[in-house]
């Protein structure tokens, strides 16, 4: 595990701060692949938060993810002499606070509502951030991207297939809906964060700070609602923390590259890996409408592949 942690991704991702900062525009292909495969980790976190949030309160899987976050991210700044403190603090600290925020209403949500509906309503964020980002960080918004989203978020809605657009009785929880709104709007705000907070700091010292900020404010809240897992129940804390914290380095590393808009349209990709892991281990075999969806998804992603691709 530490190995994998240390090898060829994390490593050049602890010599991101010498590279200088003007090289992003031409690094933003290179950049999507990272997101991609933030996209599946994070695919497969909400399986993992699905299945845990059975046996364990919430308040512990979030704080579960922030210590393996804390301890894998201490030991790499270590290893690579990293000051942990970092330098822009005041946007530093408002990055964990966004993240955890985000990450408490999205689990919680996860763990009360249908996967689906979730999906819908937490795939919001990218047109929340690049609204942010437009009004906070002034990058553009061009036709090209707001086709992507539109057609993002069309092909979201077929795969996610929510009652409330194509029929059925029961009625989604207030808190729940609620939750699943500020994770989205929390998300929205980190990833802005993010976007500027890396043209100071090291995307490892980016990261360590979710873990800095989460597991204070959590543990209290943690010990209050505390369960004592199973063997399982370990074993999926344990792996809800260390494929966030993979995830979370790839995104921090994508969205170095990528502006924050292009970047987290990227990310509906992740509904194309939930489908294929509900295929794989659950034996859901997808309908014809979310393949229609997946294809409208790919082919968002691919339009913003070919929009960051250098001029030859």
């Amino acid at each position: 595990l530490t190995c994998f942690l240390c090898g060829a991704d994390v490593a050049w991702a602890a010599g991101y701060g010498s590279r200088p900062m003007t090289d992003a525009r031409d690094d933003a292909q290179r950049g999507i692949p990272y997101l991609v495969g933030a996209a599946f980790g994070f695919s497969l976190m909400s399986l993992l938060v699905k299945r845990a949030g059975r046996d364990l309160p919430v308040e512990m899987l979030v704080l579960a993810r922030g210590v393996v976050t804390f301890v894998i991210s201490a030991g790499l700044l270590r290893r690579h002499r990293l000051s942990p403190w970092g330098n822009d603090k005041k946007r530093l600290v408002l990055r964990g606070v966004l993240g955890t925020g985000g990450l408490a209403c999205f689990f919680y949500a996860v763990t009360v509502l249908p996967l689906a509906e979730v999906t819908v309503i937490h795939y919001l964020n990218p047109v929340l951030t690049a609204v942010l980002a437009a009004l906070l960080l002034r990058e553009p918004i061009g036709l090209r991207l707001v086709t992507a989203l539109v057609i993002a978020i069309l092909g979201t809605v077929l795969v996610a297939q929510p009652p409330f657009l194509f029929g059925g009785a029961s009625d989604l929880p207030l808190p729940g809906v609620l939750a699943a709104l500020g994770g989205a709007t929390f998300s929205a705000g980190a990833y802005v964060t993010v976007r500027r907070v890396t043209q100071t700091d090291h995307p490892l010292v980016v990261v360590f700070y979710f873990p800095l900020v989460a597991v204070p404010v959590l543990l209290p809240f943690a010990l209050r609602a505390w369960i004592w897992p199973t063997p399982t129940g370990w074993l999926l804390l344990l792996g809800i923390g260390v494929v966030t914290q993979i995830s979370q380095v790839l995104l921090t590393e994508g969205l170095a590259r990528v502006p924050a808009g292009r970047g987290t349209a990227v990310g509906y990709v992740q509904i194309v890996f939930a489908t294929l892991l509900g295929l794989l281990f659950f034996a859901e075999v997808p309908t014809a409408t979310t393949i229609a969806g997946a294809l409208l998804i790919v082919a968002a992603t691919a339009s913003l592949w070919v929009k960051a691709a250098p001029r030859s």
